[in-house]
C-alpha cells in the first residue's frame, strides 16, 4: 500500500501503525506518531489501521543544542 511517512512516498506492506514502525526499523517509546495529523499515543498504535493514501508523521527526540 501507498503511504506518506515524513513527506515522502513509501509502498509499505504493513496494516496498521505499529506494525508500520516495524517495518521501518523504528524502535521505541520515545518516538511520537500521527496519523492524518492525529498524535497516536504509542499504546494505541496497534489499533490504529492503515489505509492507501495515509500520511503518517514519526518524529524522535534530538540532541544537540
Amino acid at each position: 500500500m501507498k503511504l506518506i511517512v515524513n513527506g515522502e512516498a513509501l509502498e509499505v506492506e504493513a496494516t496498521t501503525l505499529d506494525a508500520l514502525l516495524r517495518e521501518l526499523d523504528y524502535e521505541g517509546g520515545w518516538l511520537a506518531t500521527a496519523l492524518n495529523g492525529d498524535v497516536v499515543p504509542a499504546a494505541r498504535r496497534a489499533e490504529f489501521k492503515l489505509s492507501g493514501g495515509d500520511r503518517i508523521e514519526i518524529l524522535s527526540p534530538m540532541q544537540g543544542g
